[in-house]
């Protein structure tokens, strides 16, 4: 299980009602990841694919692809969400979109996230999972690795202003 700092929240997590809280997700995804873009120079214009930039267009055509998320939320509302989803029949899940509302970081959300898609991807016979991150987040990249990541390997696209760092650990639950 994922190591949590000092001071915990508890929260409910649960999967996405999309009828009921699509826009409410998206604008928690944005905004989470608006202060990384903020932090690392990435604009619509060098990087539109990023997060801080989904449209709820965006987030409908991934769920149609498979990624299934699941929101953590307090007193109601959403403050975070995680999206897990298979590789293509093998072992592997993928974790994406992991997001907490800036002003509620450093709780212990982000671990709670974590430690429940390792559960749903353990129910669905996942045996690893893998997340790519921006390399050069030093602080995010420290984060992973405290919840049992290691990195597996260091990729530049042309496409992006950043390099890609894949990370993966096996599901011990």
């Amino acid at each position: 299980m994922a190591s949590r700092p000092e001071e915990e929240s508890v929260v409910q997590i649960a999967p996405l009602d999309i009828a009921k809280d699509l826009d409410e997700l998206r604008a928690v995804i944005q905004s989470s990841f608006q202060t990384v873009a903020d932090d690392f120079g990435i604009t619509r214009e060098n990087a539109p694919t990023n997060p801080a930039f989904i449209t709820r267009q965006n987030l409908l055509d991934s769920i149609q692809s498979g990624l299934q998320f699941f929101c953590a939320s307090e007193s109601g509302r959403i403050i975070g969400c995680i999206a897990i989803q298979n590789s293509g029949g093998n072992s592997l899940f993928y974790l994406e979109r992991v997001a907490v509302v800036p002003e509620l970081r450093h709780r212990g959300v982000g671990a709670q996230l974590v430690d429940y898609a390792l559960r749903k991807v353990a129910e669905a016979g996942g045996c690893r999972v893998s997340i790519g991150i921006i390399n050069e987040n030093r602080r995010i990249k420290e984060w992973y690795t405290s919840l049992g990541f290691l990195e597996s390997s260091i990729k530049k696209f042309d496409h992006l202003p950043f390099t890609v760092c894949f990370m993966e650990r096996g599901i011990n639950i």
